[in-house]
């Protein structure tokens, strides 16, 4: 059993070894008293947060006192756009082939066991990508569903996210009618930014999330640019162009540590139940990348 703190440990520790090592969900952990207390269920951890203070901020990690973001009902219906010409398919409702499942703990990785049907997968664990990726444009398309006990709440409820390079989470999570510390709310850079406004919709209703993600860049130890993300959330502007401060799925939070240019893209595993559709990724090249000049006529 593991939070996503230690799924992100597992992933960046098996990275090295293996295209990607995604590990079990689990039962959250967090700090009591300056050192680390266990709870046994994500509703428990969501009265015990970290605490840690963010840099540049006011706010420490899942601050009680941090205003929830205003709803917003967003354009109906929500967009599901087929994927460009020069974009990668990573699950087209028919099959994970793009993906591994791991074994936990940086052991080998296996293939996922999740549900395909109707053209969506069901979570059932962590997955990672086989492929590595750096500067992006990610589409990915998700929902959750009610839970079989209708007392999980919170963090219980539909819990998963979008890894990054397997550091940099955006937080996938049961948000309608379903409050939560902020920064951990659906559409949040996990414990460091709550999206702007809240429009997600209703359990069994499809959200989308584009994002466009900037990778940092390293000199040895050194960060020499940092990394951005812009993410548009069912078709609103939630984050625009954030300057991430570091890891967002490993201890210690908001801080850099030094990886590939290119690292594999994770969909956490929690507590569910959640389902993802639609899943495509173009690589940013810049500018002037073309081959073909203008030939005045």
């Amino acid at each position: 059993m593991q939070t996503r703190r230690t799924f992100g440990r597992g992933l960046v520790a098996g990275l090295a070894a293996i295209p990607a090592a995604a590990q079990q969900p689990a039962a959250p952990q967090g700090r009591a008293g300056g050192g680390r207390g266990n709870f046994e269920t994500p509703e428990e951890y969501e009265k015990h947060p970290e605490g840690s203070p963010i840099p540049g901020q006011k706010w420490k990690v899942h601050d009680l006192k941090r205003p929830l973001p205003p709803k917003v009902t967003p354009g109906l219906p929500i967009l599901s756009p087929a994927p460009p010409s020069d974009a990668i398919v990573l699950f087209d409702g028919k099959d994970l082939s793009q993906w591994v499942s791991g074994g936990g703990r940086g052991g080998p990785a296996g293939a996922p066991n999740w549900k395909i049907e109707n053209g969506y997968g069901e979570m059932a664990g962590g997955i990672t990508t086989k492929e590595k990726f750096g500067d992006c444009q990610l589409h990915v398309e998700w929902t959750t569903l009610q839970p079989t006990d209708p007392a999980r709440h919170g963090q219980g409820r539909g819990n998963s996210g979008i890894v990054l390079m397997g550091r940099y989470e955006i937080q996938v999570l049961s948000g309608y009618n379903n409050p939560t510390y902020s920064d951990g709310m659906a559409g949040g850079i996990y414990g460091l930014y709550p999206p702007m406004v809240n429009p997600t919709r209703p359990e069994g209703e499809w959200n989308s999330f584009d994002i466009f993600f900037e990778a940092p860049r390293f000199e040895g130890e050194k960060v020499t640019k940092p990394a951005f993300l812009t993410l548009i959330f069912n078709g609103i502007l939630v984050h625009h162009r954030v300057e991430l401060l570091g890891s967002t799925s490993t201890l210690p939070l908001a801080k850099y540590q030094p990886h590939g240019a290119e690292e594999p893209l994770g969909i956490q595993g929690h507590t569910g139940p959640a389902r993802f559709r639609n899943i495509w990724i173009r690589r940013l090249k810049g500018y002037d990348t073309g081959t073909e000049l203008f030939q005045p006529a």
